[in-house]
């Protein structure tokens, strides 16, 4: 790019050099004898107006291509700041992983409080379980006679 830059300027003179002796032979064709000097002044200040518009657009066009590098170079920068691909599905994965122990760990919690609930039901089951054995030796103990005395089932049912 810049090799490009570089060689506009020569190109341009080159052609400025072409065009003028393009000029100064079609003259010479015409007048045999010599090289006007009116014209040859006129010549000469179209060359230096060239040679000034040709100037001018060299730095104008040194100006642009040095703040298209400037804007590369920035581009890059926030180019090189912005995590790759591999680096948004390492850090993905990481995530899922441990978001995935996470949910295991309250899964086997949540496993271990159940299994000692179950033991707990079983256990009470068992001990209601004897309870009401208990209960039904009591009444196999008392004696029938003693029910029917009690004043509370004597009495009429309503």
């Amino acid at each position: 790019m810049s090799r490009l830059v570089n060689s506009i300027p020569r190109v341009a003179i080159f052609l400025a050099g072409i065009a003028a002796g393009a000029l100064t032979t079609s003259r010479r064709e015409r007048e045999p004898a010599g090289i006007d000097p009116s014209a040859a002044e006129g010549v000469k200040k179209a060359l230096a107006g060239m040679e000034t518009r040709l100037t001018a657009q060299e730095t104008a066009a040194a100006e642009r291509f040095t703040a298209i590098e400037a804007r590369l170079d920035e581009h890059a920068a926030k180019l090189a700041d912005v995590p790759s691909t591999t680096q948004i599905v390492s850090a993905m994965e990481q995530l899922l992983a441990k978001t995935m122990s996470n949910l295991d760990e309250r899964l086997t919690t949540q496993a271990r409080s159940i299994d000692v609930l179950k033991s707990t039901v079983s256990q009470t089951d068992s001990l209601l379980e004897r309870v009401l054995e208990s209960l039904d030796s009591l009444q196999s103990y008392t004696d029938p006679s003693e029910l029917t005395e009690d004043p509370l089932l004597a009495r009429p049912a309503v």
